[in-house]
Protein backbone atom coordinates (compact mmCIF):
# COMPACT_ATOMS: atom_id res chain seq x y z
CA UNK A 1 0.00 0.00 0.00
CA UNK A 2 1.11 3.22 -0.49
CA UNK A 3 2.76 5.24 2.52
CA UNK A 4 0.67 7.98 1.91
CA UNK A 5 -2.69 6.09 1.66
CA UNK A 6 -1.46 4.10 4.80
CA UNK A 7 -0.79 7.57 6.91
CA UNK A 8 -3.85 8.77 5.87
CA UNK A 9 -5.91 5.65 7.03
CA UNK A 10 -3.96 5.62 10.60
CA UNK A 11 -4.72 9.47 10.79
CA UNK A 12 -8.23 8.75 10.16
CA UNK A 13 -8.50 5.65 12.31
CA UNK A 14 -6.74 7.44 15.33
CA UNK A 15 -8.58 11.00 14.34
CA UNK A 16 -12.12 9.33 14.74
CA UNK A 17 -11.51 7.54 17.81
CA UNK A 18 -10.43 10.91 19.22
CA UNK A 19 -13.23 12.88 18.07
CA UNK A 20 -16.27 9.78 19.69
CA UNK A 21 -14.20 10.08 22.69
CA UNK A 22 -14.27 13.68 22.84
CA UNK A 23 -17.55 14.35 22.16
CA UNK A 24 -20.95 15.25 24.28
CA UNK A 25 -23.32 15.05 20.63
CA UNK A 26 -25.40 12.02 19.85
CA UNK A 27 -24.42 13.00 15.70
CA UNK A 28 -20.77 13.65 16.65
CA UNK A 29 -20.52 10.63 18.24
CA UNK A 30 -21.95 8.75 15.46
CA UNK A 31 -20.01 10.57 13.07
CA UNK A 32 -16.94 9.44 14.75
CA UNK A 33 -18.12 5.99 14.72
CA UNK A 34 -18.71 5.86 11.14
CA UNK A 35 -15.16 7.68 10.18
CA UNK A 36 -13.63 4.84 12.27
CA UNK A 37 -15.24 2.20 10.47
CA UNK A 38 -14.63 3.57 6.99
CA UNK A 39 -10.58 3.75 8.10
CA UNK A 40 -10.45 0.41 9.54
CA UNK A 41 -11.99 -1.46 6.11
CA UNK A 42 -8.68 -1.01 3.41
CA UNK A 43 -6.60 -1.82 6.84
CA UNK A 44 -8.51 -5.18 7.11
CA UNK A 45 -8.57 -5.39 3.39
CA UNK A 46 -4.96 -4.78 2.56
CA UNK A 47 -3.40 -8.26 2.33
CA UNK A 48 -5.66 -9.43 -0.70
CA UNK A 49 -6.74 -12.53 0.12
CA UNK A 50 -10.41 -13.61 -0.28
CA UNK A 51 -10.52 -14.35 3.84
CA UNK A 52 -9.44 -10.58 4.31
CA UNK A 53 -12.20 -9.64 1.78
CA UNK A 54 -15.33 -11.40 3.58
CA UNK A 55 -13.83 -10.55 6.85
CA UNK A 56 -14.09 -6.57 5.59
CA UNK A 57 -17.71 -7.07 4.53
CA UNK A 58 -18.93 -8.53 7.75
CA UNK A 59 -17.02 -5.88 9.68
CA UNK A 60 -18.65 -3.63 7.62
CA UNK A 61 -21.96 -5.04 8.40
CA UNK A 62 -21.98 -5.03 11.50
CA UNK A 63 -20.43 -1.84 12.30
CA UNK A 64 -23.12 -0.19 10.26
CA UNK A 65 -25.94 -1.71 11.91
CA UNK A 66 -24.89 -1.01 15.27
CA UNK A 67 -24.19 2.64 14.16
CA UNK A 68 -27.77 2.80 12.26
CA UNK A 69 -29.21 1.43 15.83
CA UNK A 70 -27.10 4.45 17.48
CA UNK A 71 -28.36 7.17 15.32
CA UNK A 72 -31.99 5.57 15.25
CA UNK A 73 -32.17 5.59 19.51
CA UNK A 74 -30.24 8.89 20.03
CA UNK A 75 -32.71 10.58 17.17
CA UNK A 76 -35.94 8.95 18.90
CA UNK A 77 -34.23 10.35 22.51
CA UNK A 78 -33.63 14.11 20.81
CA UNK A 79 -37.38 13.55 19.22
CA UNK A 80 -39.19 13.05 22.64
CA UNK A 81 -36.76 15.62 24.73
CA UNK A 82 -35.30 18.24 22.28
CA UNK A 83 -31.85 16.65 23.95
CA UNK A 84 -28.73 15.73 22.31
CA UNK A 85 -26.20 15.52 25.19
CA UNK A 86 -24.79 11.70 25.50
CA UNK A 87 -24.80 12.51 29.39
CA UNK A 88 -28.61 13.47 29.57
CA UNK A 89 -30.77 10.98 31.01
CA UNK A 90 -32.15 8.78 28.69
CA UNK A 91 -35.65 6.71 28.25
CA UNK A 92 -35.66 3.26 28.82
CA UNK A 93 -36.24 1.70 25.33
CA UNK A 94 -33.24 4.43 23.97
CA UNK A 95 -30.86 3.26 26.75
CA UNK A 96 -31.48 -0.43 25.83
CA UNK A 97 -31.15 -0.01 22.15
CA UNK A 98 -28.13 1.78 22.24
CA UNK A 99 -26.92 -0.86 25.05
CA UNK A 100 -26.96 -3.22 22.74
CA UNK A 101 -25.57 -1.67 19.87
CA UNK A 102 -22.54 -0.94 21.27
CA UNK A 103 -21.99 -4.28 22.60
CA UNK A 104 -22.70 -5.21 18.99
CA UNK A 105 -19.83 -2.96 17.89
CA UNK A 106 -17.55 -4.82 21.08
CA UNK A 107 -18.33 -8.29 19.96
CA UNK A 108 -19.62 -9.52 23.15
CA UNK A 109 -21.86 -12.73 23.54
CA UNK A 110 -24.45 -13.10 22.47
CA UNK A 111 -23.92 -10.94 19.38
CA UNK A 112 -19.99 -12.18 19.36
CA UNK A 113 -20.15 -14.55 16.30
CA UNK A 114 -18.78 -12.12 13.35
CA UNK A 115 -15.66 -10.96 16.09
CA UNK A 116 -13.74 -14.68 15.96
CA UNK A 117 -14.36 -14.55 11.82
CA UNK A 118 -13.31 -11.25 11.39
CA UNK A 119 -10.30 -11.73 13.60
CA UNK A 120 -9.22 -14.76 11.66
CA UNK A 121 -9.19 -13.03 8.47
CA UNK A 122 -7.23 -10.19 9.32
CA UNK A 123 -3.67 -10.17 9.74
CA UNK A 124 -2.13 -10.32 13.02
CA UNK A 125 -1.52 -6.60 13.10
CA UNK A 126 -4.68 -5.32 12.45
CA UNK A 127 -6.36 -8.25 15.06
CA UNK A 128 -4.15 -6.28 17.35
CA UNK A 129 -6.15 -2.98 16.36
CA UNK A 130 -9.31 -4.36 16.21
CA UNK A 131 -8.87 -6.08 20.42
CA UNK A 132 -7.16 -2.94 21.14
CA UNK A 133 -8.01 0.48 19.92
CA UNK A 134 -11.87 -0.60 17.91
CA UNK A 135 -12.33 -0.92 21.56
CA UNK A 136 -12.19 2.32 22.78
CA UNK A 137 -14.69 4.76 21.25
CA UNK A 138 -17.44 2.17 21.78
CA UNK A 139 -16.21 2.21 25.68
CA UNK A 140 -16.00 5.78 26.27
CA UNK A 141 -19.58 6.18 24.82
CA UNK A 142 -20.31 3.24 27.62
CA UNK A 143 -18.49 5.22 30.32
CA UNK A 144 -20.47 8.41 29.51
CA UNK A 145 -23.41 6.69 29.94
CA UNK A 146 -22.58 4.95 33.09
CA UNK A 147 -25.43 6.62 35.08
CA UNK A 148 -28.02 5.99 32.77
CA UNK A 149 -27.24 2.33 31.44
CA UNK A 150 -29.99 -0.75 32.43
CA UNK A 151 -27.78 -2.11 35.34
CA UNK A 152 -29.65 -6.00 34.78
CA UNK A 153 -29.13 -6.19 31.35
CA UNK A 154 -24.83 -4.63 32.01
CA UNK A 155 -24.78 -7.65 34.10
CA UNK A 156 -26.09 -10.14 32.28
CA UNK A 157 -24.44 -9.27 29.37
CA UNK A 158 -20.94 -9.09 31.23
CA UNK A 159 -21.54 -12.52 32.98
CA UNK A 160 -23.07 -14.19 29.78
CA UNK A 161 -19.73 -12.88 27.47
CA UNK A 162 -17.31 -14.22 30.44
CA UNK A 163 -18.98 -17.51 29.96
CA UNK A 164 -19.22 -17.85 26.46
CA UNK A 165 -16.01 -16.68 25.21
CA UNK A 166 -14.13 -19.59 27.66
CA UNK A 167 -16.47 -22.39 26.54
CA UNK A 168 -16.20 -21.54 23.25
CA UNK A 169 -12.49 -21.12 22.99
CA UNK A 170 -11.78 -24.29 24.02
CA UNK A 171 -11.74 -26.14 20.92
CA UNK A 172 -10.10 -23.92 18.62
CA UNK A 173 -6.26 -24.81 17.51
CA UNK A 174 -5.91 -21.26 15.57
CA UNK A 175 -4.35 -18.48 17.88
CA UNK A 176 -6.68 -15.67 16.44
CA UNK A 177 -9.21 -17.03 17.32
CA UNK A 178 -8.19 -18.07 20.60
CA UNK A 179 -7.54 -14.68 21.37
CA UNK A 180 -10.82 -12.96 19.80
CA UNK A 181 -12.72 -15.51 22.28
CA UNK A 182 -10.04 -14.06 25.43
CA UNK A 183 -11.32 -10.71 24.21
CA UNK A 184 -14.45 -11.65 24.29
CA UNK A 185 -14.04 -13.28 28.00
CA UNK A 186 -12.07 -9.75 28.64
CA UNK A 187 -15.06 -7.35 27.42
CA UNK A 188 -17.40 -9.16 30.00
CA UNK A 189 -15.42 -8.81 33.48
CA UNK A 190 -14.87 -4.90 31.72
CA UNK A 191 -18.80 -4.33 31.49
CA UNK A 192 -19.60 -5.74 34.50
CA UNK A 193 -16.77 -3.46 35.98
CA UNK A 194 -17.66 -0.66 34.36
CA UNK A 195 -21.48 -1.12 36.29
CA UNK A 196 -20.19 -1.12 39.09
CA UNK A 197 -16.97 1.44 39.51
CA UNK A 198 -15.87 3.56 36.26
CA UNK A 199 -11.90 3.85 37.81
CA UNK A 200 -11.94 -0.03 37.96
CA UNK A 201 -12.98 -0.60 34.74
CA UNK A 202 -10.52 1.70 33.08
CA UNK A 203 -8.03 0.38 34.90
CA UNK A 204 -9.09 -2.96 33.66
CA UNK A 205 -9.20 -1.85 30.23
CA UNK A 206 -5.27 -0.13 30.76
CA UNK A 207 -4.34 -3.95 31.80
CA UNK A 208 -6.58 -5.79 29.29
CA UNK A 209 -4.91 -3.66 26.26
CA UNK A 210 -1.44 -4.07 27.41
CA UNK A 211 -1.58 -7.89 27.87
CA UNK A 212 -3.62 -8.23 24.49
CA UNK A 213 -0.78 -6.25 22.53
CA UNK A 214 2.09 -8.20 24.40
CA UNK A 215 0.53 -11.61 22.92
CA UNK A 216 -0.22 -10.57 19.61
CA UNK A 217 3.23 -8.49 18.99
CA UNK A 218 4.90 -12.18 20.47
CA UNK A 219 2.70 -14.21 18.10
CA UNK A 220 3.28 -11.60 15.47
CA UNK A 221 7.44 -11.90 16.12
CA UNK A 222 7.16 -15.61 15.91
CA UNK A 223 5.11 -15.77 12.65
CA UNK A 224 2.61 -18.47 15.31
CA UNK A 225 -0.95 -18.69 13.72
CA UNK A 226 -1.75 -22.13 14.81
CA UNK A 227 -0.61 -24.63 18.16
CA UNK A 228 1.04 -26.54 15.96
CA UNK A 229 3.37 -23.43 15.20
CA UNK A 230 3.44 -22.34 19.35
CA UNK A 231 4.80 -26.08 20.03
CA UNK A 232 7.64 -25.56 17.47
CA UNK A 233 8.31 -21.77 18.17
CA UNK A 234 10.84 -23.08 21.37
CA UNK A 235 13.52 -23.01 18.76
CA UNK A 236 13.58 -19.21 17.42
CA UNK A 237 14.15 -17.26 20.80
CA UNK A 238 13.69 -19.16 24.35
CA UNK A 239 13.77 -15.85 25.90
CA UNK A 240 10.97 -14.99 24.08
CA UNK A 241 8.80 -17.59 24.44
CA UNK A 242 9.30 -18.01 28.15
CA UNK A 243 7.95 -14.85 28.46
CA UNK A 244 5.01 -15.20 25.85
CA UNK A 245 4.10 -18.30 28.18
CA UNK A 246 4.02 -16.00 31.55
CA UNK A 247 2.21 -13.66 29.58
CA UNK A 248 -0.67 -16.41 28.75
CA UNK A 249 -0.76 -17.15 32.58
CA UNK A 250 -1.28 -13.51 33.16
CA UNK A 251 -3.91 -13.27 30.69
CA UNK A 252 -5.61 -16.35 32.69
CA UNK A 253 -5.35 -14.11 35.72
CA UNK A 254 -3.00 -16.15 37.90
CA UNK A 255 -0.91 -14.37 40.25
CA UNK A 256 1.56 -12.72 40.61
CA UNK A 257 1.29 -12.01 37.37
CA UNK A 258 -0.65 -8.39 36.56
CA UNK A 259 -4.02 -10.02 35.22
CA UNK A 260 -4.59 -11.20 38.28
CA UNK A 261 -5.04 -7.41 39.63
CA UNK A 262 -8.15 -6.55 37.66
CA UNK A 263 -10.45 -9.85 38.67
CA UNK A 264 -8.97 -9.42 42.05
CA UNK A 265 -10.43 -6.20 42.31
CA UNK A 266 -13.92 -6.85 40.18
CA UNK A 267 -14.26 -10.36 42.55
CA UNK A 268 -13.96 -8.20 45.15
CA UNK A 269 -15.84 -4.94 44.67
CA UNK A 270 -19.13 -7.43 43.82
CA UNK A 271 -18.40 -9.33 47.15
CA UNK A 272 -18.78 -6.04 48.64
CA UNK A 273 -21.82 -5.18 46.86
CA UNK A 274 -23.32 -8.54 47.91
CA UNK A 275 -23.19 -9.88 44.76
CA UNK A 276 -22.43 -13.33 45.42
CA UNK A 277 -23.76 -15.13 43.25
CA UNK A 278 -22.66 -13.49 40.14
CA UNK A 279 -18.96 -13.12 41.97
CA UNK A 280 -18.89 -17.34 42.05
CA UNK A 281 -20.42 -17.50 38.73
CA UNK A 282 -17.66 -14.87 37.09
CA UNK A 283 -15.10 -16.70 38.77
CA UNK A 284 -16.19 -20.10 37.52
CA UNK A 285 -16.61 -18.59 34.27
CA UNK A 286 -12.70 -17.86 33.97
CA UNK A 287 -11.48 -21.22 34.11
CA UNK A 288 -12.47 -22.29 30.94
CA UNK A 289 -10.57 -19.24 29.70
CA UNK A 290 -7.49 -20.28 31.55
CA UNK A 291 -7.48 -23.89 31.10
CA UNK A 292 -6.60 -23.34 27.16
CA UNK A 293 -4.34 -20.55 28.27
CA UNK A 294 -2.56 -23.86 30.20
CA UNK A 295 -2.70 -25.62 27.28
CA UNK A 296 -0.95 -23.44 25.06
CA UNK A 297 1.42 -23.16 27.87
CA UNK A 298 1.41 -26.74 27.55
CA UNK A 299 2.04 -27.10 23.96
CA UNK A 300 5.08 -24.35 24.06
CA UNK A 301 7.17 -25.68 26.60
CA UNK A 302 6.34 -28.92 28.02
CA UNK A 303 5.80 -30.81 24.02
CA UNK A 304 8.81 -31.94 21.46
CA UNK A 305 7.96 -31.34 18.28
CA UNK A 306 8.35 -33.65 15.48
CA UNK A 307 11.70 -33.41 13.79
CA UNK A 308 10.36 -32.48 10.30
CA UNK A 309 11.51 -29.69 7.87
CA UNK A 310 9.58 -26.91 9.28
CA UNK A 311 10.80 -27.74 12.24
CA UNK A 312 14.22 -27.52 11.54
CA UNK A 313 14.15 -24.52 9.57
CA UNK A 314 11.43 -22.13 11.04
CA UNK A 315 14.05 -19.92 12.91
CA UNK A 316 15.55 -18.89 9.53
CA UNK A 317 12.26 -16.84 8.92
CA UNK A 318 12.82 -14.87 12.87
CA UNK A 319 11.83 -10.96 12.40
CA UNK A 320 13.24 -8.24 13.76
CA UNK A 321 11.83 -7.71 17.85
CA UNK A 322 8.98 -4.90 17.83
CA UNK A 323 9.86 -1.62 20.07
CA UNK A 324 6.94 -1.72 22.05
CA UNK A 325 7.10 -5.48 22.72
CA UNK A 326 9.61 -5.41 25.62
CA UNK A 327 7.79 -3.08 27.42
CA UNK A 328 4.43 -4.58 26.79
CA UNK A 329 5.58 -7.76 27.81
CA UNK A 330 7.43 -6.04 31.29
CA UNK A 331 4.55 -4.76 32.47
CA UNK A 332 2.42 -7.79 31.62
CA UNK A 333 4.35 -9.66 33.52
CA UNK A 334 5.17 -7.23 36.77
CA UNK A 335 2.71 -4.87 36.77
CA UNK A 336 0.73 -6.21 40.04
CA UNK A 337 2.98 -4.29 42.76
CA UNK A 338 1.92 -1.09 41.42
CA UNK A 339 -1.75 -2.22 42.47
CA UNK A 340 -2.46 0.27 44.88
CA UNK A 341 -0.92 3.34 42.45
CA UNK A 342 -3.39 2.20 39.86
CA UNK A 343 -6.65 1.97 42.18
CA UNK A 344 -6.03 4.97 44.12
Amino acid sequence: MNPMIWSLLITGLSTSTIITMSSHHWLLAWLGLELNTLSILPIIMKSGHPRATEATTKYFLIQATAAALILFSSTLHAWKTGQWAITQDLSPMAATIITVAIMLKLGMAPVHAWYPEVLQGSTMNTALIISTWQKLAPLTLLYLMNHHLPTNIMLTLGLTSALLGGWTGLNQTQTRKIMAYSSIAHMGWLIIALTMNPHLALMTLLIYITMTTALFLSLNNTTTKTLTDLGMAWTQSPPLITLLVLSLMSLGGLPPLAGFMPKWLILNELCSMKLMPLSIMLAMASLPSLYFYIRMTYLTVLITPPTTTNTEHKWRFMKTPNTPLPLTLTLTIMMLPMTPMLCT
